[in-house]
C-alpha cells in the first residue's frame, strides 16, 4: 500500500497534465509536476493508474460517442495491431531463419575443424612413424659405415702385412744375392779345389730359391685374394651406401610432403576458426538488429496507444447533447456521471 502523503487523485491529475502536454508519464515527471512526494509512493500510484488503464481499455465508449467515430477508432486500432503483428512476425521469422542458418554454418565449421584436427593427428602419427623409420635407417647407415670402417681397418692391416712380407722378400732377395756373390767368389777362388762343395752349394741355392719363389708366389696369391675381397667388399659397401642414400632421400621427400600437408591442414583449421568467429560476429549483429526491430515495434505500439489515449480523452471530454424527451433508465449511467477510462501511456 502507498504511504500517506501524496494521494492517487493528485498523481492522476499530474498524469493528465502531462498527457495534455504530449509527454509520457513517469515517476520523475509526476514528482516535478507535484513538487513533493516520495518516489515509492508516486511509483505505486503510477502503477495503480496503469493497472486501471489496462482494465478499462476494453470498456465500450460512452453512449454519446458517434458510431462512425467509434468504427473509425476500432478500424484504426485493428489495422495498427495487425500491421504491428505482421511486421513483428516477419522480422521474427527472418531473424529466426538467419539464426538457424548461422548455427548450421557454425556447426559445419566446427565439423570441418574437427576433421582437420583428426587429419592433423593422423599426419602427426604418420610423421612420427616416418621419423622412426628415418632413425632406423640412420642407425643402419651408421652400422654399415662402422662395418666399412672395420673393413678399411682390416684392409690397412692386410696392406701392412703385405708390405712386411714384401720387405721380408726384399731382404731374402738381398741375402740371396749376397750369398750368390759370396758363393760365386768362393767358387771362383776355389773352383779347382771345391768342385764337390760347389755342387752342394748349387743344390742348396736351388732349394733356397725354390723356397723363396714359393713364399713369393704365396704372398702374391694372398695379396691378390685380399685385393679381390677388398674390391668385392668395397662394391658391396658402395651399393649398400647408395641404397641407404636413396632411402634417406625417399624419407626426406616423404617428410617434406608430410610437412606440406601439415601446413595445409593448419591453414584449413585457421580458415575454419576465422569462419566460426565471423559467423559468431554475424549472429551477434543479427541479434542486435532483432532487438532494434523489437524496440522500434514497441515504440510504434506505444505511439499507437498514445494516439488511442488521446482519442479516448477527446471522446470522453466531448459534450453530450441533451435529450429531454428520452427517459434515462435507472440502471444506466449518464455520460456526464460515468467515469472515463484511464488513458494509455
Amino acid at each position: 500500500m502507498a504511504r500517506s502523503g501524496v494521494r492517487y487523485e493528485d498523481v492522476q491529475r499530474a498524469i493528465d497534465a502531462l498527457l495534455e502536454k504530449g509527454e509520457a508519464p513517469s515517476v520523475h515527471k509526476v514528482r516535478e509536476v507535484l513538487g513533493t512526494g516520495s518516489f515509492t509512493t508516486i511509483s505505486e500510484h503510477l502503477r495503480e493508474w496503469r493497472t486501471r488503464r489496462e482494465e478499462n481499455r476494453d470498456l465500450p465508449p460512452p453512449r454519446g460517442m458517434p458510431e462512425a467515430l467509434q468504427e473509425l477508432a476500432e478500424s484504426l486500432w485493428e489495422k495498427a495491431q495487425t500491421s504491428a503483428n505482421e511486421a513483428l512476425a516477419h522480422y521474427r521469422e527472418e531473424a529466426e531463419g538467419r539464426v538457424v542458418a548461422a548455427r548450421e554454418e557454425a556447426s559445419e565449421a566446427l565439423r570441418h575443424a574437427e576433421d582437420a584436427e583428426q587429419r592433423e593427428s593422423a599426419l602427426a602419427a604418420h610423421l612420427a612413424r616416418t621419423e622412426q623409420r628415418l632413425e632406423e635407417q640412420s642407425g643402419e647407415l651408421a652400422r654399415r659405415e662402422a662395418e666399412r670402417d672395420a673393413l678399411a681397418e682390416r684392409e690397412g692391416k692386410l696392406t701392412t702385412r703385405q708390405t712386411r712380407i714384401q720387405a721380408q722378400l726384399a731382404n731374402l732377395q738381398q741375402e740371396n744375392e749376397r750369398q750368390v756373390r759370396e758363393q760365386q767368389q768362393a767358387l771362383t777362388e776355389q773352383a779347382a779345389h771345391h768342385q764337390e762343395r760347389l755342387s752342394r752349394e748349387e743344390k742348396r741355392h736351388e732349394s733356397s730359391e725354390a723356397r723363396l719363389m714359393g713364399l713369393l708366389d704365396e704372398a702374391r696369391q694372398e695379396r691378390q685374394a685380399a685385393d679381390k675381397r677388398h674390391t668385392q667388399r668395397s662394391q658391396q659397401l658402395e651399393e649398400r651406401l647408395e641404397q641407404a642414400q636413396q632411402l634417406v632421400q625417399q624419407a626426406r621427400g616423404a617428410l617434406t610432403e608430410e610437412e606440406k600437408r601439415h601446413r595445409e591442414t593448419e591453414w584449413a583449421r585457421h580458415q575454419a576458426e576465422e569462419r566460426t568467429r565471423t559467423l559468431q560476429h554475424e549472429q551477434i549483429l543479427m541479434q542486435a538488429r532483432i532487438d532494434e526491430q523489437k524496440q522500434l515495434l514497441e515504440e510504434q505500439v506505444r505511439r499507437l496507444r498514445d494516439l488511442e489515449t488521446q482519442l479516448h480523452r477527446c471522446l470522453w471530454r466531448a459534450p453530450v447533447p441533451d435529450r429531454p424527451h428520452e427517459e434515462v433508465p435507472e440502471n444506466d449511467e449518464s455520460p456526464a456521471v460515468a467515469e472515463p477510462s484511464e488513458s494509455r501511456e
